[in-house]
């Protein structure tokens, strides 16, 4: 048995840094490997949160968020500075994870310096490159740059054998979403003042969040949907982490008409966001991450979107996709508000996204994929 293997774990959104820790604390926990985390910091305080909620030391922080910085300037960026990254540390295997610029560009950057690419939450498709914009493109070309593609689910597995993937490089994990989750959900939570409201009354709890950058044009259609559905129903309380993007806020503004009982809120911390989300009675979104941590929580996801990636949650009935039309997604909520049968059955649809035990199983692959290549 040969020497540590050095594994370089690269990200920079929340997401991802929500996704990524379980994996690095697993890794951290085996000394057969030494772990160099890499932030590039595409999002700034969101994911600080995150790192410090998780207890993650970050080794680089490339520090690349600028207010309204293109996808354009944010790439060109991050590939100079991973490129300084990678040279100085010289990886065995550097590890991504999902569809961002980070994802695209950290694999990118290590296929030139001929870096083996492990890809964490491989084999999500639309096939729309429009939608989502620009993950889908991201991921479909983090998949011909990797070489280990670590596969949430069987639907996503058969993705990538369709794309010619050999068989033999594709591992079905479960999403390590799940496991952040069960984690976080064991520590007690204490509300801020503003959130109190939710635990003075048996609400119907709507959590809502909207970000897409291809949505914004339609936000406003959800915004007047959510304000329809409370002022026709009495019991319904709405809360509204609102996205930091100053588009985002700007529609919120404009469209959504100030209500008692419309929460707007600063975007919450991950420990806290998972309370609320288990507390919630139906779940507004157009967000990918959400779909799979609802569904282990038993709460209803409406998706405003007209493509998901995440076909697992649709088959398994516990999201629906309400597209971005005003009508439609007022029906829609209303009908999950009064419709018992409806609502039980998705919140009782049975969970395919995986069981706490993901990052375990991706330690186990890359330990065997060093220990095969001796």
């Amino acid at each position: 048995m040969s020497m540590i293997k050095k594994v370089a774990i690269v990200f920079g959104t929340r997401p991802e840094g929500i996704k990524m820790s379980p994996v690095i604390k697993e890794l951290l926990r085996d000394p057969f490997f030494k772990v160099v985390v890499i932030n590039t910091a595409q999002h700034r305080e969101m994911l600080d949160q995150v790192m410090q909620h998780f207890g993650i030391k970050t080794d680089y922080d490339l520090n690349t968020m600028k207010p309204n910085q293109s996808l354009v300037e944010l790439s060109s960026h991050l590939i100079l500075n991973l490129n300084d990254v990678y040279q100085e540390i010289q990886p065995d295997l550097v590890l991504v994870h999902g569809d961002t610029t980070t994802t695209l560009i950290g694999a990118y950057t290590a296929f030139l310096n001929q870096i083996p690419v492990g890809h964490v939450e491989a084999g999500l498709r639309t096939y729309r490159l429009d939608s989502p914009f620009p993950e889908e493109l991201n991921r479909q070309l983090v998949t011909r740059l990797s070489n280990i593609h670590f596969a949430c689910t069987e639907e996503n597995r058969a993705n990538l054998i369709q794309e010619q993937v050999p068989p033999k490089n594709i591992f079905v994990t479960g999403n390590t979403v799940i496991d952040a989750l069960m984690v976080t959900l064991q520590i007690p939570v204490i509300l801020p003042k503003k959130l109190q409201i939710i635990e003075e009354k048996p609400w119907k709890i709507i959590l809502v969040t909207t970000h897409r950058r291809e949505n914004i044009e339609e936000l406003k259609e959800v915004y007047q949907a959510l304000h329809m559905i409370v002022q026709s129903q009495e019991q319904t309380l709405i809360v509204f982490p609102v996205h930091k993007s100053p588009k985002v806020r700007k529609e919120v503004q404009k469209y959504l008409p100030r209500h008692k009982r419309i929460l707007l809120v600063e975007p919450m911390e991950y420990h806290l966001f998972c309370h609320v989300m288990k507390r919630s009675t139906i779940i507004v979104t157009d967000s990918g991450g959400i779909q799979e941590e609802a569904i282990s929580l038993d709460v209803p996801v409406l998706v405003t979107r007209n493509t998901t990636e995440r076909p697992e949650g649709l088959q398994a009935g516990a999201i629906r996709l309400v597209g971005t039309g005003k009508q439609e997604i007022y029906k829609q909520i209303h009908l999950l508000l009064t419709n018992t049968q409806i609502y039980k059955d998705m919140k009782n649809a049975k969970n395919p996204y995986g069981d706490g035990f993901s990052a375990r199983r991706i330690r186990k692959v890359l330990k065997a994929y060093f220990q095969d290549g001796e």
